[in-house]
Parts: C-alpha cells; sequence; structure tokens
C-alpha cells in the first residue's frame, strides 16, 4: 500500500530545513543539494515539492510571514487591554523569543543576501502599514495623546522596531528580551496616556 504524504506538511518539512541550513551556512550555502540532505531527502524528492532554488527559499520566507501573522491574530482577537495588546502586537515582531529569533536570523540573511529586491512579499509595506494601523487602533480606543502627530508616530515606531529588530540579530547579548520590552513600553507610554 502507497504511503499516503501530506504535501503541505512535507513542504514545511523542507522549509524548516532550509532555515536551519541558512542559520548555520548563509544564504550562499543554501543550496538545493544541502537542504535535501538537511531534510533527509533524495535531491529528486526535494525537486517533487520545489522545482527551484529561488521557489525554495520564496515559499520559506513566505512561511516566516504566515507564522508572525498567525500569532498576531490571535493577539488581536484576544480581550487583553488596548496597550498590552499593542505591545503583544510588536513583540511578535522584533526577535524575542527562540522562534522569533530564528525567524528573523533566516529573514536577515535572505535580505542581505538579495539586498533592495529581496522585498518580494512586500513585508516591509506591510508592517509599515501595520504599525500605522497600531497608532490609529491607539487613537480610535483614546489612548493616543491629543495631538499626537499619527504619521509621524507611526514612522517613529517602524524605525524603532526595524532597528530593533537589527540590533537584536547583531547584538543578541546586549538587547535582551527585557530591554527590547522596555523600549517598546517607553515608547508607547511616550504617545500614550495612561489606560
Amino acid at each position: 500500500m502507497p504511503k499516503i504524504v501530506n504535501r503541505e506538511q512535507k513542504k514545511e518539512h523542507i522549509a524548516a530545513a532550509t532555515w536551519r541550513v541558512i542559520l548555520r551556512d548563509g544564504m550562499k550555502g543554501a543550496t538545493v543539494r544541502g537542504i535535501a540532505k538537511e531534510a533527509g531527502m533524495s535531491l529528486g524528492a526535494l525537486r517533487h515539492y520545489f522545482s527551484t532554488q529561488d521557489g525554495l527559499i520564496a515559499y520559506a520566507m513566505q512561511l516566516v510571514r504566515e507564522r508572525a501573522l498567525m500569532r498576531i491574530a490571535a493577539i488581536d482577537r484576544s480581550d487583553l487591554p488596548p496597550k498590552r495588546k499593542v505591545l503583544g502586537v510588536l513583540f511578535e515582531i522584533v526577535p524575542l523569543n527562540e522562534d522569533t529569533r530564528a525567524e528573523m536570523d533566516v529573514w536577515l540573511a535572505y535580505v542581505f543576501s538579495l539586498g533592495p529586491k529581496a522585498d518580494t512579499l512586500g513585508v516591509q509595506q506591510e508592517i509599515r502599514e501595520g504599525m500605522r494601523n497600531l497608532v490609529a487602533y491607539l487613537s480610535i480606543v483614546r489612548l493616543l495623546r491629543e495631538g499626537t502627530d499619527q504619521e509621524l508616530a507611526a514612522e517613529t515606531l517602524y524605525s524603532l522596531v526595524d532597528g530593533i529588530a537589527m540590533h537584536a540579530y547583531l547584538e543578541p547579548s546586549r538587547l535582551t528580551k527585557e530591554r527590547i520590552a522596555a523600549i517598546l513600553t517607553g515608547y508607547l507610554d511616550s504617545i500614550c496616556i495612561a489606560e
């Protein structure tokens, strides 16, 4: 009897192997042959799921994005107080735990290898728009300080999150989880009234 294979699970298994190779060997080491070996598959079996290296890498990056969006959606549906909800979303974007740190490492390796043309998934624009939505939400729930320039607040938050991600990637021992939380909380406190 033939073995039934869940195609999507197998693709996720291959993507996870891709992340491990990227983390260990960088983007230059993320060859189809090396990824197949890491996934415990033959080259031909891997090509059954991904016909090109670009398609495989794009899938792995899309999976990073989708995982973050699923975690953010769960926070959005929660009954947390508004400011805590905003912080929860921000904590899913910056590398605060092993999973988000690995996702950030993989994402930055991808971005650094491709340069300006790396954002084919529109992730940077999506994060920028997300920051606008968070600031608008704070305004709707009447926590945003009166007179705050929402566009400037969103751009500042976007730059802060982007900078934190980069510094946490480069200096993880200096920019600890507690330090990141204090920085983001401090910024929100500066644009919000007390809940």
